[in-house]
């Protein structure tokens, strides 16, 4: 039996290498879905594709071909049919202040925000891998956020006392995007069947 991970990606850099997080779900038995939030969309689809060159396809393309799934960031229209399967577990990677503090209020204003919102309804595993800097993570609503989906049975991989694993915030303009922690998120979630 196949079990559906939701990838949901905010607009941080490490969104730009979402297919390395994705090949490594997949590698552990997850069918992935990509879903972006809209900023994260509009970056991926800038990007040029793996293959570099004018005549090959969207980086957009190639990631739909990659989970055999369209890359999700918009809500459909309620006549729409979903095209997505149902999730089983979500993982918010890399996931930002801004989405973090959305998602703590409840706000529901894209469909990252509004499936991360409702998949707590819906007792889901959810993991969140934040890609923040130091100087964000000294906004005071950051610690409010992080305790509100901790509570809600979120795993926040966030580093203190209660994740000492958890992702440390870098410098401003100094993050590693070679070393985000992909298959650190990957072991918070229960295994996928194989």
């Amino acid at each position: 039996m196949t079990r559906t991970l939701y990838l949901i990606s905010s607009a941080a850099p490490p969104a730009l290498r979402a297919e390395t997080g994705i090949r490594a779900a997949q590698a552990r038995g997850w069918d992935v879905c990509l879903v972006l939030t809209p900023s994260a969309h509009r970056w991926t689809e800038a990007e040029p594709a793996w293959g570099g060159t004018a005549d090959s396809s969207s980086r957009i393309e190639e990631l739909t071909r990659l989970t055999g799934h369209p890359v999700r960031h918009a809500y459909k229209l309620p006549d729409q049919e979903d095209v997505l399967p149902p999730p089983d577990a979500l993982l918010a990677a890399p996931v930002t202040l801004n989405t973090l503090t959305k998602w703590a209020d409840g706000h529901a204003d894209t469909l990252a925000l509004g499936l991360l919102t409702e998949a707590l309804g819906l007792h889901l595993p959810l993991v969140a891998l934040p890609y923040i800097n130091a100087a964000q993570a000294q906004h005071p609503a950051l610690p409010r956020a992080v305790a509100t989906l901790r509570a809600a049975g979120v795993r926040v991989l966030l580093h203190d006392d209660q994740e000492p694993h958890g992702f440390r915030p870098h410098q401003p303009k100094h993050g590693n995007l070679d070393g985000y922690p992909w298959e650190r998120a990957l072991d918070a979630l229960p295994p996928a069947p194989r």
